[in-house]
């Protein structure tokens, strides 16, 4: 056999499996922790778009200022998102605090 077309049929059977992946994007959606009702909707119905697309959703509440100090109001943002979108979605990473940023991850149900 030769090995010049069996590294040619290797090349070509990668080629192959790798345009039948699909890349997992990650979508973040943005918010902060005194959100009004009409933009929470909004959100929320661009995360569902995304969720149903095949993407994960990261959902970050950004603090400023002194907002920082009142950490409950962005976990009560953060659990009304996990809420609205249960019927779609899983949590995959629980509500965390990094610096002045809390996030979590949602994922499409199996």
């Amino acid at each position: 056999m030769n090995y010049g077309k069996y590294k040619f049929e290797q090349s070509k059977k990668e080629k192959e499996a790798k345009k039948k992946q699909k890349v997992l994007e990650i979508k973040e959606v943005r918010v902060t922790p005194n959100i009004e009702e009409h933009d929470f909707e909004f959100k929320s119905k661009n995360a569902r778009k995304f969720l149903t697309d095949g993407n994960k959703v990261k959902i970050t509440v950004k603090f400023r200022g002194r907002e920082v100090n009142n950490v409950k109001a962005g976990e009560v943002v953060l659990n009304k998102f996990i809420e609205k979108l249960e019927d779609i979605a899983t949590v995959e990473k629980q509500p965390k605090l990094e610096g002045r940023n809390m996030f979590t991850i949602l994922a499409k149900k199996a």
